[in-house]
């Protein structure tokens, strides 16, 4: 087999400890020759722990080596925009947690900028690459569900009380809506196959926790008079569902954005005037295939299944759900090409 792409990761950060390293370290096509922190201490105990080769005491010094192919990026949001750049600029493909950036300007910047200098970028929803999704699709355009009239989504979780959570810091890019709120607006996207004309979003900003919004609900006006309603929280009872509404069926998801194992409930469940079925496509990790995938992009030149300019298209609808949140008015998506 062919030498496996060699990744740096940027931040010790609970994500990259729990979920991306080791989907990597399970994957047949990369592997993590380094890490970096601000903190050597830190980044050689992680090292160590998880039994990376290099440890590096700035993010600078991960880029400057010449061996690391590829970048993932799982700073918090407000520093997203700089280091795609730095690593676009030291010629490392980028795997940039979601949310790509804090709007759709420095989405757009950050994606010109790999566009530049000949690499890839990829944002990090790694929910999109599981099957169960594509068999969702492939079940409304059968028809079996009749036409589309409407999507519900939730993605709620209760971490209010650890308060130096980097989520809960307005300047950093904290809140639910960029943290939880991303994923049923990017499945109802995907799912629809077209992009929103409008938003209107309710929301709990709270002064406990540096003003951001610890709760969001909202309407996103689809063309074709079908609409996603939302909601997302991180001060909340947890469960993260969507039902898809039809005129004939509606489609059911539960615990539809995680990874999964063999002890999940039925990943799809289908239910139509005369019959209600259980689907279930694989036992997969998400995490895994997303880097598999990205994998074959940066080394054989695949195409990637969510490209750059799904990444603006998705920030502007967040832009504009925190625009009506913060304003308690209905905001037009920008709804100019994306170049």
């Amino acid at each position: 087999m062919n030498r496996p792409l060699q990744w740096g990761v940027l931040g010790t950060s609970t994500i990259a400890k729990k979920a991306i390293i080791p989907a990597i370290q399970q994957s047949e096509r990369g592997e993590v020759l380094a890490i970096a922190s601000r903190s050597k201490e830190k980044a050689e105990a992680i090292a160590e722990e998880m039994d990376i080769v290099r440890a590096y005491g700035s993010y600078e010094e991960l880029l400057d080596d010449p061996d690391i192919q590829a970048v993932y990026i799982p700073l918090p949001n407000h520093l997203h925009r700089e280091w795609t750049i730095k690593a676009a600029e030291a010629g490392k493909h980028v795997l940039c947690e979601k949310p790509a950036a804090l709007n759709a300007q420095q989405s757009a910047e950050m994606i010109e900028a790999c566009e530049r200098h000949g690499v890839l970028f990829a944002e990090a929803i790694m929910y999109r690459y599981h099957p169960k999704h594509r068999r969702v699709q492939e079940i409304i355009e059968s028809g079996e569900i009749g036409t589309v009239r409407a999507i519900h989504g939730n993605f709620t979780c209760n971490t209010a009380d650890d308060k130096e959570n980097v989520r809960f810091k307005r300047e950093m890019g904290g809140g639910s809506i960029f943290d939880l709120g991303v994923y049923p607006i990017s499945a109802a996207r995907m799912y629809l196959g077209d992009e929103p004309e409008a938003v209107t979003v309710h929301a709990l900003f709270s002064e406990e926790h540096d003003g951001v919004d610890m709760m969001a609900s909202g309407l996103i006006e689809f063309p074709n008079s079908v609409a996603l309603t939302f909601d997302c929280g991180m001060w909340a009872s947890g469960r993260a569902e969507m039902e898809i509404l039809g005129t004939e069926g509606r489609i059911e998801l539960p615990k539809v954005f995680g990874w999964e194992n063999s002890d999940i409930p039925p990943q799809i469940i289908i239910h139509t005037d005369s019959v209600s079925r259980e689907e279930r496509v694989s036992v997969s990790n998400s995490y895994v295939l997303q880097v598999e995938i990205f994998a074959e992009a940066a080394l054989e030149g695949k195409p990637l299944p969510f490209s750059p300019s799904n990444t603006i298209l998705n920030m502007r609808v967040i832009d504009a759900c925190l625009e009506s949140a913060r304003t308690r008015q209905r905001v037009l998506v920008d709804q100019s090409p994306v170049e």
